[in-house]
């Protein structure tokens, strides 16, 4: 179909792409193979998502109280999915299980504290 939009162009930097392996090991470790492939399936499925709507995310309410708002996240619950849209492509930068402590995470990730 001639003119229509071929979405977004969705990467996930190292740093997500290690983040994805952990979860894996850890959920496999602690729980079963089969619900950590679920788990990775789950979260492949939200950031494929991302590739038609990358701007319904919302902000991280972490970063807006620093007065960031370049970063948007997704969820698969309670995973969080971290990332900026830039131009025509979403770089994951952040996949992480939100009951950790956010604001530490954020901070050593994104903004190199």
């Amino acid at each position: 179909m001639a003119g229509k939009p071929t979405g977004y162009e969705v990467l996930l930097t190292e740093g997500a792409e290690q983040d994805l392996a952990a979860l894996h090991d850890y959920i496999t470790e602690f729980d079963s193979v089969a619900n950590a492939d679920n788990v990775l399936e789950r979260l492949m499925m939200v950031v494929e998502g991302l590739t038609a709507f990358p701007e319904r995310g919302s902000y991280p309410k972490e970063l807006v109280a620093l007065g960031i708002k370049e970063y948007r996240q997704t969820a698969f619950k309670p995973y969080r999915v971290i990332y900026r849209v830039l131009g025509s492509r979403v770089v994951i930068y952040l996949i992480v299980d939100g009951r950790r402590d956010m604001q530490s995470v954020l901070a050593r990730r994104l903004l190199g504290a």
